[in-house]
């Protein structure tokens, strides 16, 4: 009986996965194709004349691009792996990833609209800040674990 229960919820978990895996295919795609395009256009040299090894300045960098360019955290694993590819630092990936999910420049006008200005700048702002510290306090950890 326990069994028969498992299964069903194993189809259910299944199906259910399958169909997020379909909702997110309009997303994941388009990103796919434009890391393909990235690539191909911009050469492994210029993400090491954007981040040039300061830390601080490269977290700040990586926050500020992933502020502008906002996305959806299901993305962003794609993203992050190609920039950890391209040789850029762990702590700036994570900066940018962290930026991309909490900051949203893009969608801040709809943001204000249905929360207020004040209480929409502060979060993003906050968001922002916190994104360097974030990043810089997660790559520690993990190297210490």
């Amino acid at each position: 009986m326990k069994e028969k229960k498992q299964e069903k919820d194993l189809k259910t978990v299944l199906i259910k996965t399958g169909k997020t895996l379909l909702n997110r295919m309009p997303f994941l795609l388009p990103m796919i194709l434009l890391i393909a395009l990235v690539n191909s256009l911009i050469s492994k040299s210029f993400y090491s004349t954007v981040f040039q090894g300061n830390l601080f300045v490269d977290s700040f960098i990586g926050s500020l691009v992933g502020s502008i360019s906002a996305g959806d955290p299901s993305s962003s694993y794609v993203l992050g792996g190609e920039f950890l590819n391209q040789g850029v630092n762990l702590i700036v990936v994570t900066a940018f990833l962290v930026s991309w999910v909490t900051v949203g420049l893009i969608q801040l006008p709809a943001e204000i609209s249905f929360l207020g200005k004040k209480f929409v700048l502060l979060r993003n702002f906050t968001a922002f800040i916190l994104s360097v510290f974030v990043a810089v306090s997660t790559v520690f950890l993990w190297s210490v674990l």
